[in-house]
């Protein structure tokens, strides 16, 4: 399945595969690895190069592909570029300064969400140690355009997809996959994380879940952190909902377990990496599955 669209593009917003009969209630979503840049987009980038390689979760589509073909995963990949539109922020997170003519009485961002702020809201406007991203103001139309065809028709099939598994097997587990630049060590005595678990600090899904992959990074030797510094976003604001049933975590991957040194090329690593995530997703399926025969027992029981 694929919809939404692109300005200025043939590819669609997104595309989605499962396989017919799934063996476990997973659905792996991956919305800031999109390349599919309209040439206008391009034009527009003081600097297309370095702002692309910073906003992309660059490739993680590729490890995302391969652990969902090995575990019979559900997968939804963005290929609308982050740059466009984040499809981890929520629509009111614009900061209006950068949208020609503004909006009335929003003079500057969003006072519902703040990251607008740090120049990363839904359009993302300027990079830290980079600068401003853009040549000129976005046009309000534009914008609006970018909404109606990339982030309301993902957001849809994205919940309309959970709502399918949670129906089937009582519960459902999104895994929102991202990819983070190396991180810098907290204490000289511990390696820096190569995987962030964010769970919205216990509120996006049951706990029993990022205590499950926490301890399986562990006992594979991977140094792997708990929602610091990344706790998720939107996503897991929006779709997650444990008393339906539906949890949803977030996986950052630090970009060198993957990619070459430049941080721009798929490396040989990439298969070991995802052969590693297979095993993590086929535990955390079963473990959601038990959720959902629980969550239907005790609904039998009422």
């Amino acid at each position: 399945m694929h919809g939404g669209r692109i300005a200025g593009r043939e590819e669609p917003a997104f595309e989605f595969s499962a396989p017919q009969d799934s063996v476990i209630p997973v659905l792996i979503a991956v919305p800031h690895a999109g390349r599919a840049y309209p040439p206008r987009v391009l034009e527009q980038m003081r600097d297309p190069a370095g702002s692309t390689l910073r906003l992309e979760d660059r490739w993680v589509d590729l490890v995302a592909a391969e652990v969902a073909s090995s575990t019979g995963a559900g997968l939804l990949i963005a290929n609308a570029p982050r740059a466009m539109l984040d499809l981890n922020r929520a629509l009111d997170d614009v900061d209006w300064s950068m949208i020609a003519g503004g909006q009335p009485g929003s003079r500057y961002h969003s006072q519902a969400n703040r990251r607008a702020r740090s120049g990363l809201g839904l359009i993302p406007r300027r990079l830290s140690g980079h600068g401003e991203i853009w040549r000129s103001p976005i046009d309000r139309a534009e914008l609006a355009e970018r909404i109606e065809g990339i982030h309301r028709p993902y957001h849809t099939a994205l919940a309309q997809q959970l709502e399918a598994i949670r129906d089937r097997w009582g519960a459902a587990l999104l895994i929102d996959m991202h990819s983070m630049p190396p991180l810098r060590r907290r204490d000289s005595h511990a390696p820096e994380a190569q995987f962030v678990v964010g769970d919205r600090f216990g509120a996006s899904c049951e706990p029993g879940l990022a205590e499950l992959a926490l301890s399986y990074f562990a006992r594979h030797d991977r140094p792997a952190s708990h929602n610091r510094p990344y706790s998720g976003g939107f996503a897991l604001d929006h779709h997650a909902a444990r008393r339906r049933g539906i949890h949803a975590m977030q996986i950052e991957i630090c970009r060198s377990t993957y990619l070459d040194m430049r941080m721009e090329q798929p490396s040989a690593r990439l298969t070991q990496l995802a052969v590693l995530l297979a095993g993590l997703v086929r535990l955390m399926g079963l473990e959601a599955a038990r959720l959902g025969a629980g969550d239907y027992l005790a609904q039998a029981a009422e």
